[in-house]
């Protein structure tokens, strides 16, 4: 069972946790560092890959992105 039904308030709720336990982040550029790749693993877990997966291959020079929506 989900936290909340609002995908949106789940969206953002780990950036609120890091901020909560960390205290935010340090300098501007390492929370512009963290967004996008907080961002392309929570949208790769969307769609099924495996996080850690999508990291590897991401590495490797193989940039998954998710099928263009219609």
């Amino acid at each position: 069972m989900p936290f909340t039904n609002n995908q949106a308030e789940q969206d953002i709720r780990m950036a609120k946790i890091q901020m909560k336990v960390f205290g935010g982040w340090r300098t501007l550029d390492g929370t512009n560092r963290w967004r996008p790749v907080r961002s392309y693993l929570a949208t790769a877990r969307k769609h099924g890959l495996n996080p850690m997966t999508a990291l590897r291959d991401l590495f490797a020079g193989n940039l998954w992105l998710p099928p263009a929506h219609k």
